[in-house]
């Protein structure tokens, strides 16, 4: 595959063909709205089924990474046309998306929502990064014209249409909590890949770099402070799952047999509050949570309140 990105300014034929394209890309048309619409319904009953296959298939439609794309190259270019059919395409899009995916959560009424949900409402550092790579792979096959524009279309649905749906779907039920974080992947996203898209657009020699780039890249690095905080607790839970099955493997619970299902840590408590779901053949003492507690918080050099949310299973056999 031949890699020719441009260092200097590319010609103006070229430059009006791009503009062009983008211009077609971003308005907001009848068939963009349809497309809209059929990602957002496909999108939203793949999350409240909680199925993995039929969010990817919402993924191969949604379009909203194309104004997102004419956007970043019509700050970059100073183009105020551009500009503004990027803009109303994206809040247009997004409005009907919220708005329907609110309508079918209130009519199905689910308040317990699934893993493909949750795993939307708690972003970090990481989905900056996944939404960084999608843009500059957006960029990338608009200015290289032998890549399909569809490879670019499936990376980055993957990072707008599903956590748009969790957001209606939340607010929905009024889990303003898990709203907000879906809101802030949903935005993180857009100023990611809108960020990408203007690098590859400069280094193709396509713009220049000017303030609107810089403002952009203040945003991002603002939404990335929230992200930083939730990126070091998912950390420090993943190394709690880790020093916890150690303890229980090694049976410091006083030689009981303990199985850990999951941990939820609570981090608006001081110290945070650790929410242990556990199996065990026999009750568990407060004494012996105690005891797990200071091993824990000598380990990990921090303090933790633990909480065992303890499931008993009972050996049955069948008479002789």
């Amino acid at each position: 595959m031949k890699f020719n990105l441009k260092l200097k300014r590319v010609s103006g034929d070229a430059l009006v063909q791009m503009r062009t394209d983008l211009m077609a890309e971003s308005r907001p048309s009848f068939n963009y709205m349809i497309l809209v619409i059929t990602a957002c319904l496909i999108a939203t009953f793949g999350l409240l089924s909680n199925s993995t296959a039929v969010i990817i298939g919402a993924m191969l439609v949604a379009p909203i990474m194309l104004p997102l794309r004419g956007l970043a190259f019509g700050l970059l270019e100073s183009d105020r046309e551009l500009s503004r059919c990027g803009i109303v395409s994206i809040v247009v899009g997004t409005g009907v998306a919220l708005l329907l995916s609110m309508l079918l959560g209130k009519i199905t009424g689910i308040e317990d929502f699934g893993s493909e949900v949750l795993a939307r409402t708690q972003p970090n550092l990481i989905d900056l990064g996944i939404a960084v790579v999608a843009g500059g792979l957006s960029g990338f096959t608009k200015v290289e014209k032998g890549i399909s524009d569809a490879v670019a279309g499936t990376a980055i649905a993957v990072a707008l249409m599903p956590p748009l749906c969790v957001i209606g779907l939340t607010l929905s039920q009024g889990e303003y909590d898990l709203s907000y974080g879906a809101t802030l992947l949903y935005l993180t996203n857009l100023i990611g890949i809108a960020l990408a898209c203007m690098v590859v657009f400069v280094l193709a020699g396509y713009s220049q770099l000017k303030r609107e780039f810089a403002i952009t890249f203040i945003v991002a690095s603002v939404l990335a402070i929230p992200l930083a905080i939730s990126f070091l607790q998912f950390v420090t839970q993943l190394r709690l799952q880790t020093d916890l099955r150690y303890i229980f493997e090694e049976k410091t619970l006083t030689g009981q047999r303990v199985d850990l299902q999951s941990t939820n840590i609570d981090w608006q408590h001081q110290p945070p509050k650790a929410y242990l779901k556990v199996r065990a053949t026999e009750p568990v003492t407060p004494r012996q949570v105690g005891l797990v507690e200071d091993f824990l918080n000598k380990k990990m050099n921090q303090n933790f309140k633990l909480v065992f949310l303890v499931e008993e299973v009972e050996r049955v056999e069948a008479e002789q």
